[in-house]
């Protein structure tokens, strides 16, 4: 069964815009945020980096919420 994502970004720019992106067809919240943000992201991260929070409901299951943070390369 293909799964639904609700992606919220959280980006300041995206404040002024309708934040609420519906994602089918892939397989986590993290391919979600790549198809409708174009960016990288990771589970965990500083505050200052967070981009999104993602939504999903498994078959008989609870919403699940999953905070997601830019993906900061290593120096």
């Amino acid at each position: 069964m293909t799964k639904s994502f609700r992606v919220v970004d959280l980006r300041q720019d995206a404040a002024l815009v309708d934040t609420d992106i519906v994602v089918d067809g892939v397989q986590s919240p993290e391919a979600a945020v790549r198809d409708a943000l174009g960016i990288k992201v990771v589970r965990s991260g500083a505050k200052r980096d967070l981009v999104a929070k993602v939504y999903w409901q498994p078959l008989d299951q609870p919403l699940t919420m999953v905070r997601l943070y830019a993906k900061t390369e290593e120096h």
